[in-house]
């Protein structure tokens, strides 16, 4: 199998005040392979948003390295790391430019990394394309092509920067938490698209959630990280046979 991300002894450590230091991230080590969907389980401090900085490049390693497709990437900028990555947050309103449309957030995420700027003339020849493409989200998207962003639901926003984030087939997709700050009937919805949209482009993902059914219902893969460590790793098998006891007594 294809080694997407590669992580050794991945260590992050930071000032917590008084002169002391407190290690947030101990000696990860972890491999993502293509076609991976990984869920992540964890408690608060576990340390899973520290993983998704540091493979992200927003927050550098204290020691350890990164290499994403055989290339080391441990001391590369976020902005050169973002030809591999996308991100979809938890918080709705970022990943989308607020007061452009549907259709021109579309396409700076459809030239995105090539270094070109948005051209108002050039929007046209794309609306058909993406008219179709938003026709396939099922949540009334299909119906705003032309409206701000700024006017549609947290359901649809993160709908579309979900759609954004996989327009153009990233290495590594990471999902961060990007349903949590939904209802609970959007985002089931919203859970829904993101395995057709993994499935289907045979992406390969990383989603943080502290929801235990989506951990055990969705992907291939389960870490369970708890004080800056990954305590679990467990296959589809083991991760299905897993119950809500087995997965507090992990941290008894």
């Amino acid at each position: 199998m294809t080694a997407i991300v590669e992580l050794k002894d991945a260590t992050k450590v930071v000032n917590s005040g008084f002169g002391e230091e407190k290690v947030i991230l101990n000696q990860v080590s972890l491999t993502i392979h293509e076609h991976d969907f990984i869920t992540i389980l964890g408690g608060n401090g576990a340390g899973k948003s520290t993983l998704f900085n540091v493979i992200a490049g927003t927050l550098p390693l204290t020691s350890g390295t990164i290499h994403i497709l055989g290339d080391n990437v441990t001391h590369l900028s976020p902005e050169k790391r973002a030809k591999y990555l996308a991100r979809v947050f938890q918080d709705p309103k970022m990943g989308t430019a607020p007061r452009m449309t549907v259709a021109e957030n579309l396409l700076i995420a459809k030239f995105r990394g090539e270094g070109r700027g948005l051209v108002p003339r050039k929007l046209s020849s794309y609306k058909e394309e993406f008219q179709a493409t938003i026709d396939q989200i099922g949540n009334g998207l299909e119906k705003h092509l032309d409206t701000p962003i700024e006017f549609l639901s947290g359901g649809q926003r993160q709908a579309l920067s979900l759609l954004m984030a996989t327009l153009k087939r990233p290495e590594l997709l990471l999902l961060d938490e990007h349903t949590a700050a939904l209802d609970p009937k959007t985002s089931v919805a919203l859970m829904e698209l993101t395995d057709r949209f993994v499935t289907k482009d045979q992406l390969t993902a990383l989603m943080i959630t502290h929801q235990m059914e989506d951990a055990l219902k969705y992907g291939n893969r389960l870490l369970v990280m708890k004080d800056g460590q990954i305590i679990q790793d467990l296959n589809k098998e083991e991760k299905q046979k897993m119950t809500l006891a087995d997965y507090y007594r992990l941290f008894e």
